[in-house]
């Protein structure tokens, strides 16, 4: 019989593991809704027509398909079949698909219910994606994300919120080392008029590798894209200049003043760290990346990518401002929207490799319930009972079993209490309270274990 396997790209998560993941979706969860977000779930599969072209091809190429019920084959003509080429019959044989991120769907939900909606719109949505990319460390094919939109304004509040609730995440998840860059596709914009590039997209799909093939990797591939040397040259002096925010958005106003849309986004991002101020918040960990230029296919402001320093992962968050998302399903108004996500697989791996999860990030029983005899496995029932009344996470060692292996069984459990009962403590209601932890023991009565737990 062969063995049972999982899919590439996915994972099983034991209770140890999905302990350490709801520690961190909690904490996400807690600070969404403290900035006013409300929940929202959307189905695990959309149909194709909703979710191709919105991620530019190459995220096409990423989608998960889902056969047609019944026999998907019997409408698709012979010829198509004979040429043996997927893409001729893909219309044919799949309707629908796995939803590849959480704010396309999020868009179809708002125009499917604009009428029913409160805008400006803020919502959060913590669910599973799926894409079809090559498995590798820190990158699955299906993962969690947590979302957080606001949709129906232009306010730049908006994105100062965006990096206040990354750093109260990462504060309440212990993270401290990490760095939140950010731009703006004005600022892109502009600096692509100012070089006069000769292709706007190359120039900015080169750009982004820049952290990933080095200046000379960047140079080799925009000469390959009839880009000259004096623009390149003039490109590299902008990209590598170095400072404070403040001193890199003086530098490029110096330099793209005659450019509309680069001076809009130098506002924007100025804007931002204002708003920032006015929050008494600091700018600790806010790096204004003039290279960062990703999700250019349908972000139209800020942009924001989130990594986590000294660790072999790539960002663990990612955002930015949309103004065309919602048109792109017939909306004739322009409702403008921002958002970011947290991609909780990434962090969850981080957090592993730096060891930051607390002790206390498990989900076990508080108290595990030791017995000798019949006798005494019932009089713990009613101490059970009694635990359990008093909101104490507990249970009972189910099997008669010597007092060893019931003991192993909460130090495996991590469970931190154990009360151990024999035909003694049943007659006089003193039972042994033992720290797992410490080794300490006491004889006290259930009503003082009780009141030392809820202390």
């Amino acid at each position: 019989m062969e063995k049972p396997t999982l899919p590439k790209g996915t994972r099983d998560f034991g209770p140890v593991v999905m302990a350490k993941r709801q520690f961190i979706f909690e904490n996400i969860r807690k600070v969404f809704q403290k900035y006013g977000f409300q929940p929202l779930e959307t189905p695990a599969m959309e149909n194709l027509s909703t979710l191709t072209g919105k991620y530019g091809e190459e995220g096409d190429q990423l989608l998960f398909k889902i056969l047609n019920t019944g026999d998907f084959l019997k409408d698709v003509d012979n010829q198509k079949l004979e040429a043996r080429n997927s893409k001729l019959i893909t219309s044919n044989i799949s309707e629908k698909g796995l939803r590849y991120d959480l704010t396309v769907p999020f868009a179809r939900y708002v125009v499917m219910n604009r009428n029913e909606i409160s805008f400006p719109f803020k919502r959060y949505q913590i669910q599973p994606v799926w894409r079809a990319d090559r498995p590798q460390k820190g990158r699955y094919r299906e993962f969690y994300q947590c979302d957080a939109d606001v949709v129906g304004t232009n306010s730049l509040i908006c994105e100062a919120e965006i990096i206040l609730m990354i750093k109260e995440v990462f504060k309440g998840l212990g993270i401290q080392d990490y760095s939140i860059k950010i731009n703006h596709r004005g600022i892109l914009s502009g600096i692509a008029e100012y070089i006069k590039a000769v292709n706007e997209t190359a120039l900015f799909v080169a750009i982004d590798k820049l952290d990933k093939i080095g200046e000379d990797g960047v140079r080799q591939e925009l000469l390959t894209k009839g880009f000259d040397d004096a623009s390149i040259t003039t490109l590299f002096k902008i990209l590598s200049v170095k400072g404070s925010a403040t001193n890199k958005i003086a530098f490029l106003a110096a330099h793209l003043d005659t450019t509309q849309h680069g001076m809009n986004g130098l506002r924007d991002l100025q804007e931002v760290l204002n708003i920032l101020k006015s929050y008494g918040a600091t700018i600790d960990h806010v790096d204004f990346d003039i290279a960062l230029a990703r999700g250019l296919s349908y972000y139209t402001g800020c942009i924001f990518e989130v990594k986590i320093n000294n660790v072999a992962i790539g960002s663990v968050s990612g955002g930015g401002r949309y103004d065309n998302l919602t048109q792109s399903f017939g909306d004739k108004e322009n409702l403008s929207g921002v958002g970011f996500s947290f991609g909780v697989d990434r962090i969850y791996d981080a957090m592993e490799e730096l060891k930051l999860f607390p002790k206390n990030a498990q989900v076990s029983s508080t108290v595990l319930v030791c017995h000798f005899d019949d006798e005494s496995f019932h009089y713990g029932l009613g101490v059970l009972t009694q635990l359990r009344s008093a909101g104490i996470a507990s249970e009972i060692y189910p099997d008669q079993a010597k007092l060893k292996k019931q003991l192993d069984f909460a130090n495996k459990k991590g469970i931190s209490y154990t009360i151990v009962i024999g035909s003694e403590e049943v007659k006089s209601g003193s039972l042994p309270f033992k720290d797992m932890e410490k080794g300490e023991q006491e004889k006290i009565t259930i009503d003082q274990i009780i009141s030392k737990l809820q202390r």
